[in-house]
């Protein structure tokens, strides 16, 4: 599993920073699939391999602004690209009458189907073949939901010795077993693909956070995860002098919270535009990591716009660039 940020800052961009937006994909550029989309999402996405013709689902966290107001234009885009392939879209109900009433009060049209999902019904589970995806409610100003993505279909290995012990020989229904197909033989018998394969590996397993000030929250949906992407904006002490209203997390507030989940890895992103990159800059945002080591043990990373992680299949989490 990868995944790419394209845009890191909270609230307004900056010179280094756009605001949020994530592309995340499975073993390969498609498909992908975006959670929030700041304006100018699309712009960033021009700066790397992901494509909006391969765009599997947009996950949308919450209304805000700065985690929506690139959807119009992406998807007008694709549109004028030639996108005719449908389009999930899960989010709260009001980004479904938002696209609607700037499609409708600006001569745009689109050439594809959009499937609106509802992020805040009951019980809620997207899937397609490679991921499945359940969310989590979290503390914000609006409802706000954060994603918890697992792998589906991981690649069988089968139980040679068995089959063989069995009667089975090599052929085309090894194939079909490994596949995950159950197999039905001429003689009536039927063979379970479960019974014939085993799955090597766990399925990695990553949340993407959305905009949250109470981080325990995650408690339960951290069992077992391998990545956790959450915001981080504000240092403590800016946070106490901003006060609660924002309802945005410290770096000292996820960070404990996530040694005390045993995270293994946590990356911090959704920064206040008020932390700076350049050198000498003040508050300068290595404050953040700073505060965050100070609690956190395992590997912390601080996301910048246009890194890319990898989540291998041995639950490594690896930076491949750096920007």
């Amino acid at each position: 599993m990868e995944f790419t940020f394209l845009g890191t800052s909270a609230g307004t961009p900056t010179r280094s920073r756009n605001v949020t937006g994530l592309a995340l994909c499975g073993s390969g550029p498609k498909p992908w699939y975006l959670i929030d989309c700041g304006e100018g999402t699309q712009h960033q996405l021009m700066r790397t391999r992901y494509s909006v013709m391969q765009l599997r689902a947009i996950f949308i966290t919450h209304i805000h602004g700065d985690h929506t107001f690139g959807l119009p234009g992406l998807l007008t885009s694709a549109s004028m690209l030639g996108r005719t392939e449908p389009l999930d879209i899960i989010a709260p109900v009001q980004v479904r009458r938002f696209i609607n009433a700037v499609i409708e009060n600006s001569d745009s049209s689109l050439s594809y189907p959009i499937n609106f999902i509802d992020s805040e019904a009951p019980n809620f589970l997207w899937q397609d073949d490679h991921m499945a995806v359940t969310n989590v409610a979290l503390s914000h100003r609006v409802p706000c939901r954060a994603y918890v993505f697992t792998e589906r279909n991981l690649e069988r290995q089968l139980k040679q010795e068995k089959l063989v012990a069995d009667g089975i020989g090599p052929g085309p229904d090894w194939g079909d077993l490994q596949k995950g197909k159950d197999v039905l033989l001429d003689d009536g018998r039927l063979l379970r693909s479960d019974d014939y394969t085993h799955i090597p590996r766990t399925a990695r397993k990553i949340i993407v956070g959305g905009d949250n000030d109470t981080p325990e929250l995650l408690k339960d949906a951290c069992a077992g995860i391998h990545v956790l992407i959450h915001e981080a904006t504000y240092t403590q002490d800016i946070a106490d002098r901003v006060g609660p209203w924002p309802q945005h997390s410290s770096a000292k507030q996820v960070a404990t919270f996530a040694q005390s989940a045993a995270v293994p890895n946590l990356v911090l992103t959704h920064f206040s535009s008020r932390y700076q990159s350049a050198p000498g800059g003040t508050p300068h945002i290595n404050l953040l990591a700073s505060e965050a080591l100070q609690h956190f043990k395992g590997h912390l990373f601080l996301a910048k716009d246009f890194d890319t992680y990898r989540l291998e299949k041995d639950l490594q989490l690896s930076k491949l660039n750096d920007h």
